[in-house]
């Protein structure tokens, strides 16, 4: 027996990356889908990205531009980022959303633990957990360059054999303490000068657990174009090209 799990994070509304993933690794070939939270904000496709999420039944959590999209949906604020330049990405985003979207983004969870048959038949069902910062705090940056020793100090923290982040945008795979730690990079907002889209795959056998991350090129001048089309900053398009932050 194999379950095949597709992972998913940051994807920041760039459908265009999704798609372009979609295309390439076929979603239907997968057992699971699981999406790490940040769905939204700084690309203008909130809800097409909403809309595969719901079609694909991907497992998703939130992140913290989730959150803030959530904030302005009950009509509240917040005080950071304070800079229009930013806050506008937000409130377009908000305001894509049709109702079915809104209730989607309103019902999801911090976090969420998926429960994978063992290859095994007399062995129990492996618990992976899914976050978007960490297990211990949803806004923890984890990088493939944070010291061990934390992974270590995060093992305490859980009983998820697995445990799958995003928030850092920084791919990579580390197995500590008898935990696989997992981030799938951004799908849709890269931040190492390669504007291409990140994900992962998963596989778990009876031999074997891998774990295999793809960058895939995806159309950009989708972006590009909508962000103009949009009248949005042209920072946004800048930092989409260059696979760069740069605010």
């Amino acid at each position: 027996m194999t379950t095949r799990i597709l992972l998913l994070a940051d994807i920041h509304g760039n459908f265009p990356a999704l798609r372009a993933i979609a295309e390439i690794l076929d979603p239907s070939s997968f057992d699971f889908i699981v999406n790490c939270g940040d769905s939204l904000v700084y690309a203008p496709f909130a809800s097409e990205t909403i809309d595969w999420l719901i079609d694909h039944r991907a497992i998703s959590i939130l992140g913290n531009t989730d959150k803030k999209v959530i904030k302005l949906l009950q009509g509240k604020s917040f005080k950071k980022p304070s800079k229009p330049e930013k806050r506008i990405m937000y409130t377009t985003a908000a305001e894509a959303l049709g109702e079915t979207e809104k209730n989607w983004l309103l019902a999801l969870e911090e976090t969420k633990e998926l429960l994978i048959p063992s290859p095994a038949a007399a062995e129990p069902p492996i618990k992976l957990g899914i976050f978007h910062g960490s297990p211990a705090d949803p806004d923890e940056l984890l990088f493939v360059a944070t010291p061990d020793e934390r992974f270590h100090e995060l093992a305490e923290e859980t009983d998820c054999r697995i445990v799958v982040t995003g928030h850092s945008h920084s791919p990579y795979h580390k197995y500590l303490s008898g935990i696989h730690f997992i981030n799938p990079g951004s799908v849709g907002r890269m931040f190492d000068g390669d504007p291409s889209a990140g994900c992962a795959t998963l596989e778990i056998t009876a031999s074997a657990l891998s774990v295999r991350h793809y960058r895939l090129a995806y159309p950009l001048e989708e972006v590009v174009a909508a962000i103009h089309k949009n009248r949005l900053p042209e920072i946004y398009a800048t930092m989409f090209q260059l696979g760069r932050k740069l605010n």
